[in-house]
């Protein structure tokens, strides 16, 4: 059942994908530093959303790989405790009474 769904899900995207491409086939100028290309209007946001999504990646990176040093510092932190927490648990108890 699950395959069905993901098949059916995936069918809709391509789906939707292609007609979206030929929504929106007309040639548009791309103007940049360098020169000046005629491209398809999906082509050019095809590839900005691409671009942006990468771009967006790469600027969370720094975030995701603070929260993982932290999350390691603080295993460490665990770890030393829970050793500690056994170490005081095989000292015999010394009874004064």
């Amino acid at each position: 059942m699950k395959k069905i769904l993901n098949y059916t899900f995936y069918s809709l995207l391509v789906i939707s994908g292609l007609v979206f491409a030929v929504l929106n086939s007309e040639q548009v100028a791309l103007d940049y530093y360098f020169g000046k290309l005629e491209l398809h209007l999906s082509l050019i946001m095809i590839v900005s959303l691409f671009f942006g999504a990468v771009l967006g990646v790469v600027v969370s990176m720094g975030h995701v790989l603070k929260a993982r040093r932290e999350i390691n510092k603080l295993k460490k932190a665990v770890q030393l405790a829970e050793k500690e927490v056994s170490n005081l648990r095989t000292i015999p108890v010394k009874d004064n009474h």
